[in-house]
């Protein structure tokens, strides 16, 4: 048996039905190398199809109303009874839905126990499948009573109690301190997965979806863009952040940590290699830009006030009155003599905008103050952007030659990206214009 270890995920259009879960098993099946598989709960058939998780969101609100879920559950328990039946699976799945509905019930001060019943149930299903054995994630991953995960605890469950030399994980939850299932956010079984790799070591993390790897850019805004074959950890943090959602935005810790590649891949067509992230030591880029991504809606509070910079603490008086209404500050450019903070425009919903500015004003007496709505965030990506000259000088060239006026720029000194922003009416050109200088025609 080979020694290396590979950790696959499969979310939930991989396990949708019968057929999606039968390609899944011929992909596992096809490299002995993959030996630990995560597995999301069954999402959409069709479009007008519901997920599972939905549904089970559903049943738990029926049983915190009614303390039972029956009538929510029925279309949960034909679902999965009509996989078994399918894949001519000889499990006892009725009594698998029996303890999960009763548990719902009995569990319905939180949402998180029915949540997490889809991957529990999709995970006993595709191990009987693949005849592996199932490993509950309740027994591996960890949180803390302030449900924080605790990556120590975990890392040493995943080594000491997963010892099967081939395992069915379920994605998405775990079990805290106090015995009591929870889950991550949406999405989440991204992070199982990658932890699951990182306690394993796992010499490559797959993570099985219903698309081919990342692209440079929105393919609802640029015509069949450039697929991105390979990006490193910190570009695809970026890029993640500001938009690009193949993978849950967390999921990349655990495998940073380890050193760990991660493999996206498409499960309806396994032949394409999609697309690898790896360490930055691992990669040279033969290109300047790895791709563009976005964000719309965001809240500018324009500050100006003579010698602010020999103010001590002006920044940070300005930064605690948005800590004391709770919102979150995503960039601060600055200059000599000004401020900007940018905000999400949601977090500042419901006459938040106005009290902060009040306060602001109050706080630092500036000299100026003006608010822009309606702004959307660029970042232009990569790494080889820090060994080439005039990038920067290309992308506002473009920008300028198209009419999109920037009304904010932000660079870091790792120069890994540059951050324009620009009206919202102006986002998609702008996308178009990078593209078309960068990489051809949009």
């Amino acid at each position: 048996m080979t020694t290396e270890k590979y950790v696959c995920k499969f979310g939930g259009t991989s396990m949708a039905d019968a057929a999606a879960m039968r390609q899944a098993a011929e992909i596992v099946k096809a490299d002995p190398r993959r030996r630990y598989i995560v597995v999301s709960a069954p999402g959409k058939r069709s479009a007008e199809d519901e997920k599972i998780t939905d549904l089970l969101y559903a049943c738990h609100a029926e049983a915190a109303e009614t303390g039972a879920c029956a009538a929510s559950f029925a279309p949960v328990r034909e679902r999965f009874v009509s996989l078994v039946r399918e894949l001519a699976l000889d499990i006892p799945i009725e009594a698998y839905l029996n303890e999960a509905e009763a548990g719902i019930a009995a569990n319905a001060d939180t949402p998180d126990y029915a949540a997490s019943r889809g991957e529990y149930l999709s995970a006993i299903v595709f191990a009987a499948l693949l005849g592996y054995e199932f490993a509950d994630a309740a027994q591996l991953i960890r949180f803390d009573s302030g449900n924080k995960l605790n990556e120590a605890y975990t890392n040493d469950k995943i080594k000491t109690v997963l010892t099967a030399e081939r395992a069915v994980i379920p994605g998405f939850y775990g079990k805290n301190s106090l015995g009591k299932i929870v889950t991550f956010s949406r999405g989440g079984s991204d992070i199982s997965g990658a932890i699951v790799a990182r306690g394993v070591e796992a010499s490559l993390y797959e993570n099985w979806t219903d698309v081919s790897g990342f692209l440079f850019c929105d393919p609802r805004i640029v015509k069949n863009p450039r697929r991105i074959r390979t990006v490193t950890y910190k570009e695809l943090r970026e890029l993640s952040y500001m938009g690009a959602s193949v993978l849950h935005a967390e999921s990349i810790f655990p495998v940073m940590k380890g050193r760990i590649p991660i493999n996206v891949r498409n499960t309806f067509d396994p032949e394409d290699p999609g697309t690898m992230i790896v360490p930055i030591e691992k990669y040279e880029s033969k290109e300047v830009i790895t791709g563009v991504a976005g964000r719309k809606n965001f809240t500018v509070i324009f500050i100006e006030k003579s010698m602010m910079n020999a103010e001590v603490g002006f920044i940070r008086k300005v930064l605690s009155v948005l800590e004391h209404y709770g919102v979150r500050v995503e960039h601060v450019p600055t200059g000599i003599d000004t401020l900007s903070v940018v905000v999400a425009s949601d977090e500042l919903s419901g006459g938040v905008l106005s009290d902060v500015v009040s306060e602001i004003r109050e706080n630092v007496n500036p000299d100026y103050v003006h608010v822009i709505e309606n702004i959307s965030l660029v970042a232009t990506v990569g790494h080889g952007m820090a060994r080439k000259a005039g990038v920067a000088a290309r992308l506002f060239g473009a920008l300028a030659r198209d009419n999109i006026n920037m009304l904010m720029i932000d660079q870091g000194s790792s120069e890994l990206n540059i951050i324009v922003g620009v009206a919202n009416s102006d986002y998609e050109n702008c996308i178009r214009s990078i593209y078309r200088e960068f990489v051809g025609e949009a």
